[in-house]
């Protein structure tokens, strides 16, 4: 087994650390496993306690610009107590819970270029370390990939995603940041906006469903945004005909100036067909790729290397280096 760190602010001939997690894509509010890999050093050492944070990367914005840095976003003690003697090796199992708002990164294979990781203290007598670092995957909830996957079938494409420090006005939030989804409008809406932006609030009931649109604008008048949000509940995905539904929401959202909870639908188990979206009369029954097809053909520019004038490699790469060397800066 190759340990990844030396656990330096502890000295030469220190204990090192392996944090291996389990393969395969966590989901928001379900479990991450895995298992702290100790190995001794020179010397016996008193393990006083394992914690692991989970790390993302986030985006602030401010008056000179944007500025990128890491927030830690949930802290659990695994383990701790123990005497690990010289060059012993110990294995700590662990079973964490994701918070339910925990961003998506990936969505059908396909990196989203969102960067989360699972980083590992080790606290001994006279000191501690932040040593590993592991990139932590994350899929989308059934309600989630349902609602992407009806705005992959009614046109629409996905261009970016980026998670955002700050707080959405009349929702539930509970991490200090959200996750936007960027997506490029089907071409029916092409006229009326720019973009769609969508972001998911979820919570043991169910999922917020925040759709932000970036209006065109029209002869003597300006463009605007126009935000609107909805409530469904996790046990809605079979039941519903979600082409229709999200069409609904988007001809709401486009055709009215919407503001944070005007057009909600409160209690997690409503049904969002049930409320004036019934209308079909504009394709939204209409076959299409969806969003998977979406992404695996390159539409979404994550598969085929550009996303936002970066490509997949620069992303890859920036990912890398994050997992590398940068665990040390904290947001």
């Amino acid at each position: 087994m190759v340990f990844k760190r030396l656990l330096g602010s502890l000295g030469v001939g220190g204990p090192s650390v392996d944090t291996v997690l389990e393969p395969g894509a966590a989901r928001p509010g379900g479990p991450v496993r895995g298992q702290v890999h100790l190995q001794g050093g020179k010397a016996d050492f008193d393990i006083e306690h394992i914690t692991l944070e989970l790390v993302a990367r986030v985006e602030a914005e401010h008056e000179g610009g944007e500025h990128e840095g890491f927030v830690v976003f949930d802290r659990s003690t695994v383990g701790g107590g123990f005497r690990l003697g010289e060059g012993q090796h110990h294995s700590v199992p662990f079973s964490l819970t994701l918070p339910w708002e925990t961003p998506v990164t990936e969505l059908y294979g396909q990196s989203l270029g969102i960067v989360l990781g699972v980083r590992t203290e080790l606290a001994v007598a006279g000191g501690k370390d932040k040593g590993d670092l592991d990139a932590l995957a994350v899929g989308p909830l059934p309600v989630q990939e349902a609602v992407l996957e009806a705005f992959g079938q009614l046109g629409f494409g996905f261009r970016s995603a980026d998670l955002e420090l700050g707080h959405i006005g009349g929702t539930g939030q509970q991490l200090p940041f959200y996750q936007e989804l960027e997506l490029t409008p089907a071409p029916r809406y092409a006229q009326a906006v720019n973009e769609i932006e969508v972001t998911f609030l979820a919570h043991p009931g169910g999922v917020e469903v925040v759709l932000e649109a970036d209006k065109r604008g029209g002869f003597l008048s300006s463009g605007h945004d126009a935000v609107a949000r909805f409530t469904v509940g996790h046990d809605a995905v079979e039941h519903q005909d979600w082409n229709a539904v999200v069409d609904g929401w988007v001809r709401q959202l486009v055709e009215h100036r919407a503001s944070y909870g005007s057009h909600s639908f409160h209690g997690a188990h409503a049904a969002p067909a049930a409320h004036g979206f019934h209308d079909t009369g504009h394709g939204s029954h209409r076959s299409g790729p969806g969003m998977g097809t979406v992404v695996a053909a390159g539409a979404a520019g994550l598969a085929v290397g550009v996303v936002g004038g970066m490509v997949a490699a620069e992303v890859v790469d920036e990912v890398g280096d994050f997992f590398e060397g940068d665990e040390e800066e904290e947001g």
